[in-house]
């Protein structure tokens, strides 16, 4: 407790209790908590074990003589029941606060992405709104499942978002129950097929860099490969990139129009040439009948 307290509110490998780094501000809030929960176990163990030790040390057996009995005591009982409500409601106020706050999608979205999880890969669809006001895609990225059944950085799709940015997650699943998770954001959220969930993360100014994010949900045999690189940019260097991103998708659709108009122009011709070979079939046809 005394290096801790020495330690302050730095965000340090000591303090954080075994949490990563946070990159966005309900990271940060969980984070907190988190560290409320441990100095509330803290005070509860030193207490615990504090009476303990005393009772070792101050009422050792003595003589035979039957030490004052305390089994119906009012006012201990009383402690015993009061005082663990009141740890349980103080803890269950905070969490409840964070997690209306973390989980809270009103504000204004500068990104919004809907995530498809699906075995064994994760899609990532940019949008220009949000899913429930009806977006829809600019452009993906989707990762590649690789054939072996391991994990290979290369073939993983990258979820690229702007440091300072509020991006707006939707997500979805084709089938089967994943967990998106990515640890520095200091909470996951399932990806229920049927259920589309939602949240929101305010990426902190000095996010920038690159990150692993995964399924933390048993989905099947090969869960493991569930995994997928995030890199947040500076603001500008992410327009670029979207920038880049959204004119290819807009190429790569057009090549795909112009590929079913050239298909149909084909099938259109073949069918003019077939029309016209019958016809010189029947007219000769009709020649030989009138002769």
């Amino acid at each position: 407790m005394l290096g801790l307290a020495a330690t302050g509110c730095a965000s340090n490998d000591l303090t954080r209790l075994g949490m990563p780094e946070p990159i966005t501000d309900q990271a940060e809030r969980v984070l907190s908590l988190w560290q409320g929960s441990w100095v509330a176990a803290f005070a509860v163990g030193i207490l615990v074990w504090g009476l303990i030790i005393w009772s070792v040390i101050f009422h050792r057996k003595r003589s035979e003589q039957l030490p004052p009995q305390v089994r119906y005591n009012m006012p201990i009982e009383a402690l015993y029941t009061v005082l663990p409500i009141v740890v349980i409601s103080v803890l269950f106020f905070f969490t409840a606060r964070d997690q209306a706050i973390i989980l809270d999608t009103d504000e204004p979205a500068d990104v919004n992405i809907e995530v498809v999880a699906f075995q064994w890969a994760w899609q990532f669809n940019y949008l220009d709104d949000k899913k429930e006001n009806g977006g829809e895609v600019l452009f993906s990225e989707t990762g590649i499942p690789n054939p072996d059944g391991t994990a290979d950085p290369s073939t993983q799709t990258t979820l690229v978002l702007p440091e300072g940015a509020t991006v707006h997650f939707d997500l979805h699943s084709p089938d089967v129950i994943h967990s998106f998770w990515i640890p520095e954001f200091g909470f996951k959220m399932d990806v229920v097929p049927g259920r589309d969930n939602a949240f929101q993360a305010n990426l902190t100014d000095d996010s920038a860099g690159q990150y692993i994010g995964r399924c933390a949900e048993l989905c099947g045999t090969d869960h493991t490969r569930m995994l997928f690189n995030v890199e947040v940019l500076p603001q500008d260097e992410y327009d670029a990139w979207a920038a880049e991103q959204q004119q290819a998708a807009v190429t790569a659709d057009n090549e795909a129009a112009d590929a079913v108009d050239s298909e149909a122009d084909s099938t259109e011709g073949s069918g003019a040439e077939g029309s016209d070979a019958e016809g010189t079939g029947s007219g000769a046809a009709d020649a030989e009948e009138n002769e």
